[in-house]
């Protein structure tokens, strides 16, 4: 495999991690070239993932290969082990005061990460989606009319299910995939890939991102982009989805800045997840996101619902199985995730799947600016969860808690350039009671 990332021999820390995972991708929707690419050559991200002088007809090692493989952690990266070109984009970005300080937050096992005392999750200075704190730029509802198909956790033994279906339904997804599902499942990643899903990004080992150090965000991030980019012809994923939903305004930071990625999350949760947790108190039934799908596909078309959903188990993809005829009955203009609130999952890819590994085209703040007019032409509503411009945007901080980051009860907003050095301007409102 040839590469111009020199990666250090020394051993990796490996992690237990409960869910298998895979994603394949290749039937790749054919169309004519951007006239500029996602990022423009001087974003780090150009460089991160060069792998070469010429990255055009670039041979990688066979996926699923011992060459490929071992290229790749096989658990929880090893911050002594990063590439010092990542490294050094991290750097860059913190010097030129990009990257907030934010404190790091606890981690409490499977519940809601804390920070330290005083530290109000909901300021601007933090902004923590876990207690739905909601920043604008960031997707959380899809453009009116639609339902933006995706599904996380991939790709494991059920994938191969939900690809079956899907292909014999002529309709794909988004696949946010763990790394370390990737390496165990090289098979079903391509599997998917090669029927024409997009792939894109759910970590590598599935942590509370806020609880990790810039460096750990650096490993989680970019060793699950690496082994999409080696997998998948040398794509760069533009689009990543925090595992519970946790990220804050230095999370974000250091995923846009040094990787150029995007982050979607979503504003209907079926709680699939819980099919088959019996010790999971509240655990969910099919019959329970039978009558929450029911409910949310005969409802208002505004917003476009992007529902969270699992590969997980038989059970969560037959609970997306259930539901498709409804969606297809209700007029849901139905499609991959990525198809439906841009025209590529990649960062170097256009629609007709051409590749530029070496360059990554359009300044962000650039190539956001216009794709929030074109969202919020088609959805008022998802205008708030669309990308905004270089200039002053809002968040918005519900007063009310929910584990699973689903957006309700009173808010309150905050104005602040996007990833400008903070502090901020407050200019509204108290919460509602």
């Amino acid at each position: 495999m040839r590469s111009t990332l020199v990666l250090l021999a020394a051993s990796l820390v490996s992690a237990r991690f409960s869910h298998q995972y895979i994603h394949d991708h290749q039937d790749i929707a054919r169309g004519a070239l951007p006239n500029r690419w996602f990022h423009d050559d001087a974003h780090p991200v150009h460089q991160l993932f060069k792998r070469g002088p010429s990255t055009d007809g670039v041979e990688y090692a066979e996926v699923g290969s011992p060459t490929w493989s071992t290229a790749f952690p096989n658990g929880t990266p090893d911050v002594e082990q990063l590439p010092a070109i990542w490294v050094k984009a991290l750097d860059d970005a913190v010097a030129a005061g990009k990257i907030p300080d934010t404190p790091i937050a606890k981690a409490h096992g499977s519940d809601n990460p804390t920070y330290p005392h005083g530290v109000d999750p909901t300021s601007p200075e933090v902004c923590s989606a876990t207690y739905q704190c909601k920043i604008p730029g960031d997707i959380w509802d899809g453009p009116d009319g639609t339902f933006s198909t995706s599904f996380d956790d991939g790709p494991l033994p059920p994938s191969t299910k939900l690809n079956s279906f899907l292909k014999a339904n002529d309709e794909r997804a988004t696949h946010f995939m763990i790394g370390t599902n990737i390496r165990a499942n090289p098979k079903i990643f391509t599997e998917t890939f090669e029927m024409g899903s997009d792939i894109a990004v759910h970590t590598y080992t599935h942590p509370h991102m806020t609880t990790q150090t810039n460096q750990q965000i650096l490993g989680q991030l970019g060793w699950t982009m690496e082994i999409i980019h080696n997998s998948t012809g040398g794509r760069i994923p533009r689009y990543w989805r925090p595992p519970f939903g946790d990220y804050d305004v230095r999370v974000r930071a250091v995923a846009r800045e040094v990787f150029g990625l995007e982050v979607v999350i979503w504003n209907q949760d079926t709680h699939d997840w819980t099919l088959t947790e019996t010790e999971v108190e509240d655990a969910t039934t099919s019959e329970k996101i039978s009558t929450s799908m029911h409910k949310w596909l005969t409802g208002p078309k505004s917003p476009g619902l992007i529902i969270l959903e699992h590969e997980l188990t038989d059970e969560s993809v037959q609970a997306f199985i259930d539901a498709y005829p409804a969606i297809k009955q209700n007029g849901w203009r139905m499609g991959s995730l990525a198809t439906i609130i841009s025209d590529s999952a990649y960062q170097n890819a256009d629609t007709s799947g051409n590749v530029q590994p070496s360059v990554v085209g359009a300044d962000v703040n650039t190539v956001n600016s216009t794709w929030s007019t074109s969202l919020s032409s088609s959805s008022t509503s998802s205008s708030s969860a669309s990308t905004s411009s270089a200039s002053a945007t809002n968040i918005v901080a519900s007063s009310n808690s929910n584990k699973n980051g689903g957006l309700q009860g009173a808010s309150i907003s905050f104005a602040f350039p996007v990833l400008a050095p903070l502090p901020v301007h407050i200019d509204c409102c108290i919460p509602e009671p």
